[in-house]
């Protein structure tokens, strides 16, 4: 009966991942031999473990990958010039603390929203908040903030992300509302969190792409300085399957 009421308490207060394992120690022999240190021990880290889950899967929900992907599923044997060693360290998230951007290049199909979305699951794992979004939904969202009176607030989210990943940044000119937009969201994330961006575009055709100088040098200047790169070059990932040839006579 004192279980009972017991294991009711630690449900009331949340702690039912204690109450669970607690249940578990009543029911195996090898608990009834542990000390009461060893006992209480094994309850603690069993709710730890599952606030721990929890956290981590609200992360990864507000992540909104693209992809299910992790830095261990990466492909290492495509030829694209992805270097490993690189790769793992940047998956230490150190660059993460240290406020420093990414910018992940390469032509179509080669893998950048792949390792874009392996980035932020690994971000997510290790404690830090982190948003993908593709640069056309990005921007869709501001317009839309701008004529709901959301704007500040969103602007202020996607601020308060540890990591924010653009893909397919740049797929199209801006016009001049995006620009503005753009430049208020990299201005404001600057130096205070890290952004990674993905594309096909080289680096050295932002420019041409943003339009104004003015903001251009403003978005270039603060994505760019303290930024890691990632160039990848080689062929497609993706894989392309041939018609099935048809015998003489035969249509399909």
């Amino acid at each position: 009966m004192l279980i009972e009421q017991t294991l009711d308490k630690l449900n009331a207060m949340k702690l039912g991942a204690m109450a669970d394992a607690c249940q578990h120690q009543l029911r195996t022999d090898e608990a009834a031999a542990l000390a009461f240190e060893e006992r209480f021990g094994l309850l603690v880290d069993a709710e730890w473990t599952a606030r721990e889950q929890r956290k981590l899967d609200r992360r990864l929900r507000t992540a909104k990958l693209r992809h299910p992907a992790t830095l261990e599923a990466v492909d290492f044997a495509h030829p694209r010039r992805l270097n490993r060693q690189q790769v793992l360290t940047l998956g230490t998230c150190a660059w993460i603390a240290e406020r420093h951007n990414l910018i992940v290049t390469g032509a179509c199909g080669i893998g950048k929203s792949f390792l874009a979305c392996a980035f932020v699951e690994r971000a997510c794992r290790r404690g830090f908040t982190a948003r993908y979004v593709r640069m056309p939904s990005l921007l869709h969202e501001l317009a839309v903030g701008r004529g709901d009176g959301s704007y500040a607030r969103l602007l202020v989210r996607l601020t308060r992300f540890d990591l924010l990943a653009i893909d397919d940044w740049m797929l199209a000119p801006l016009r001049d509302a995006e620009r503005r937009d753009l430049t208020e969201v990299i201005e404001d994330r600057a130096e205070r969190a890290s952004t990674l961006i993905a594309s096909q575009l080289p680096v050295t055709d932002w420019h041409a792409v943003i339009g104004d100088p003015n903001q251009a040098d403003a978005i270039c200047d603060r994505l760019l300085h303290d930024a890691h790169r990632i160039e990848l070059k080689g062929r497609s990932m993706r894989r392309t399957h041939r018609a099935p040839k048809t015998r003489a006579g035969e249509t399909r």
